[in-house]
């Protein structure tokens, strides 16, 4: 099986994947299901990418792993998150403008179906680590692509953690967390994410391939411009107290130390 013949292999793989999410989503009048499956997304496509062929290199290995770790690891703690509450408002607020009539068919294309072609999109590098890195010897972007993906597990999942048991204590209710990787960015789980891919990124020009670079870029624009902070900051901002002199005082995205502000 060639490159493009794996790779668009793993469309179709993804498709059927995200049309059962979407049946599923449909019986139990919930699109924001679709939030578990992305991370499941690239580990089911990962598995696939890893037995194209017998022989498997130690980056390829590596790669393997770290990605079904980053992949688990997000859906199960959204799907802690979400058990048990309504749909998120982003998909409500969808379902109320179209007519719930319609929404169940529209949140095909809408919502999963664009997740989907997303996925396989980003998955770029995960099939070209496979293809291209032969040598079974590590080189210094290997290296850069465990810092960088150790780097955005360590805020993507420590920022979830510490957001779970702020919201966990009573007291805190109404309150903005601004402790911990909160303290250095507003959005330390959406650095997080974004700096994992590009530690993908790393290992596929450690395997000489540099197109699939444009992979964490396509990530970075939708975790900066789209579906992640500038998103849920024009919600945060008319409904947290207090998130506008946040937002003077810490980073929006890249860690950084707080700034002063004069009263």
């Amino acid at each position: 099986m060639t490159f493009f013949e794996a790779y668009f292999t793993g469309l179709l793989i993804i498709w059927v994947y995200v049309t059962l999410a979407w049946i599923l989503s449909v019986y139990i009048k919930n699109a924001g299901i679709v939030d578990i499956f992305w991370g499941l997304g690239f580990v089911l496509l990962s598995v696939f990418y890893f037995n194209v062929t017998t022989e498997n290199t130690l980056r390829q290995i590596i790669v393997q792993t770290l990605i079904t770790i980053w992949g688990l690891r997000l859906s199960i703690h959204i799907f802690i998150r979400n058990f048990g509450k309504p749909e998120d408002y982003r998909y409500k607020e969808f379902r109320k403008h179209y007519g719930a009539g319609r929404y169940w068919w529209l949140s095909y294309f809408q919502v999963f179906l664009l997740q989907g072609v997303l996925i396989w999109l980003i998955s770029a590098p995960l099939l070209s680590i496979k293809y291209f890195g032969t040598s079974n010897e590590l080189n210094v972007f290997d290296f850069l692509g465990i810092a960088f993906w150790l780097t955005g597990f360590m805020f993507e999942a420590g920022g979830d953690w510490q957001l779970a048991r702020f919201k966990a204590n009573s007291t805190n209710k109404g309150k903005l967390m601004q402790t911990g990787f909160w303290k250095y960015t507003r959005h330390p789980n959406y650095f997080g994410d974004a700096a994992v891919w590009w530690g993908f990124a790393m290992f596929s020009v450690a395997a000489n391939s540099f197109v699939p670079v444009l992979s964490a870029v396509l990530m970075n624009w939708l975790l900066i411009k789209v579906s992640g902070v500038s998103m849920l900051e024009r919600t945060l901002r008319n409904t947290k107290p207090g998130f506008e002199e946040y937002m003077k005082r810490t980073s929006a995205f890249f860690p950084w130390f707080p700034k002063t502000i004069n009263e």
